[in-house]
């Protein structure tokens, strides 16, 4: 699955829960991070192929993920819970959308088990770019019926800009305009 499919998902269910700002942020890392594994391709191909779906989708690095989280998070039992949703959730997606050839290591350090799935769509198919249009479409509707973006954390300004066109220029809820400047 892409990883702003699974940016947008973390986002999504965050947004479905009493969360602050910053664990919504958290959920949106706790929904991709896994995906850090990937990054032994900038080493080596064979080190690529070694990791990915190995180091960051198993269990032990789910929970130290989620656990990480928690620690900086204000609501402790519901954070932890949901980080560790979401981990499970991006496996979930994997599973589906990332094609045939990419078998889970959920076990793994301790084991190389494999979760395959032999009927997974490929990764750029029609499924995966429904899923993400899905997924954007669930964002607007956050960002008009609640008044934020996945960018409120990191860009606040820009995530009332956005939010504001969103809902457009006749709506009560829009942020106030600017007033003009003096000529």
């Amino acid at each position: 699955m892409h990883i702003q499919t699974h940016v947008m998902s973390g986002w999504c269910v965050g947004n479905l829960l009493p969360l602050t700002p910053r664990e919504r942020f958290f959920c949106m890392l706790a929904a991709s991070l896994q995906d850090v594994d990937g990054l032994g391709i900038l080493v080596s191909e064979e080190l690529y192929w070694n990791l990915h779906h190995a180091l960051g989708h198993c269990l032990l690095f789910g929970v130290v993920l989620a656990a990480v989280l928690t620690f900086f998070s204000t609501h402790k039992l519901l954070a932890f819970a949901t980080y560790l949703g979401l981990f499970h959730l991006h496996l979930v997606l994997d599973y589906y959308g990332s094609g045939p050839d990419w078998p889970l290591y959920y076990a793994w350090p301790f084991s190389r088990w494999e979760i395959e799935n032999d009927r997974a769509w490929p990764f750029f198919s029609w499924q995966n770019i429904t899923a993400a249009f899905v997924m954007l479409a669930w964002v607007v509707v956050i960002a008009v019926r609640q008044g934020r973006t996945p960018l409120e954390v990191i860009f606040p300004s820009l995530d009332r800009k956005l939010v504001a066109m969103l809902r457009g220029p006749h709506d009560e809820r829009a942020a106030p305009a600017e007033p003009p400047v003096p000529s």
